[in-house]
């Protein structure tokens, strides 16, 4: 009786992979220490949180903690019911509205900088203009909040209020909601546009200057090469950051809407979002368990959101699917 060799048809030997596999980290050791910082920060801030949903199905309280006793799915229940669901589908049409605006604005104000940037041939004034366009990112909108507050949107002398006064125009920023999305937009952007510049001008930097120089060559002009080359090269970037924003687009920028316009209920028409509204709602009421339900919420509509994004962009772009 012939024996029968077993041979392995296209397959992967496991001890050589795994070789193969320390093989790769000895080799890049350090670029895969880099991703150890990362990979702990979500672990830590994203992962780890995530035990604490069972709050949302519980009477939660301090003193006995995640052995509170269980309440079912009451604490979603409550946010349906008359007095409280009229509110908060109001906040959360405000949060989709203003946070698709946010998303479009940003995205090609990031751009344009980016595209800027790129153009640039002085990499002194580069590096600086560069610098002066990140720092939004990182001041705080409590400054901000005071400096609009007291500088430029008060009504007896605000510079924007003296100047729109000035050409006829009377606005009581503090008491007219339909003026405030432009503002909420004008400073996301004003926040955003250069940190998010740079992961597009990352890209932009990586094309190959043959092409740009075998463009020009051929008579292209630097709006042609921009057009042609550089925003085809980008648009899996775009598609990929945009997926990115989507997974929050339920999730109100409450850091900057309390800080601008904190609890002046005449705003709320065009500023209240769900995590402002839940917040008013919790802040007498003191139930963790119904500020976790809401975010539990938040995050299965934001995921589901992102797989239906997910799924278009690998139809129409399948480079730039994130799986």
């Amino acid at each position: 009786m012939k024996s029968v060799s077993r041979k392995n048809y296209g397959g992967t030997d496991g001890g050589q992979y795994n070789r193969g596999f320390l093989q790769e980290i000895r080799k890049n050791a350090f670029l895969y220490a880099m991703t150890v910082p990362g990979i702990l920060f979500f672990l830590i801030f994203s992962y780890l949180p995530m035990a604490g949903l069972i709050i949302a199905f519980q009477n939660f309280n301090v003193k006995e903690g995640f052995m509170s006793p269980f309440c079912g799915l009451d604490n979603f229940k409550f946010f349906f019911n008359r007095s409280i669901f009229p509110g908060l589908s109001k906040a959360a049409v405000n949060t989709l509205w203003l946070n698709s605006l946010f998303i479009i604005a940003t995205t090609a104000a990031s751009v344009i900088l980016a595209l800027a940037f790129s153009e640039v041939r002085n990499k002194k004034y580069s590096r600086i203009t560069q610098t002066c366009s990140l720092l939004p990112y990182f001041i705080s909108w409590t400054i901000v909040s005071l400096f609009l507050n007291n500088v430029m949107l008060n009504s007896s002398n605000g510079v924007l209020s003296g100047f729109l006064r000035g050409i006829g125009l009377e606005v009581n920023f503090y008491s007219q909601a339909g003026v405030w999305p432009p503002l909420l937009i004008g400073m996301k952007v004003w926040q955003g546009a250069g940190y998010g510049s740079i992961v597009y001008l990352a890209t932009i930097t990586g094309i190959d200057p043959q092409i740009m120089e075998a463009a020009e060559i051929d008579g292209a002009t630097r709006w042609d090469r921009i057009r042609y080359i550089t925003l085809p090269i980008l648009r899996p970037t775009i598609v990929l950051m945009t997926l990115f924003s989507v997974g929050k687009i339920f999730y109100g920028d409450f850091g900057m809407i309390y800080a601008l316009v904190g609890d002046n209920s005449m705003l709320y028409p065009t500023t209240d979002v769900v995590d402002t509204y839940v917040y008013r709602a919790m802040r007498n009421l003191g139930q963790y368990g119904l500020s976790t339900a809401i975010g539990m919420i938040q995050s299965i509509l934001g995921f589901a959101l992102v797989i239906a994004a997910n799924g278009i962009a690998r139809r129409l772009e399948p480079d730039s699917a994130i799986f």
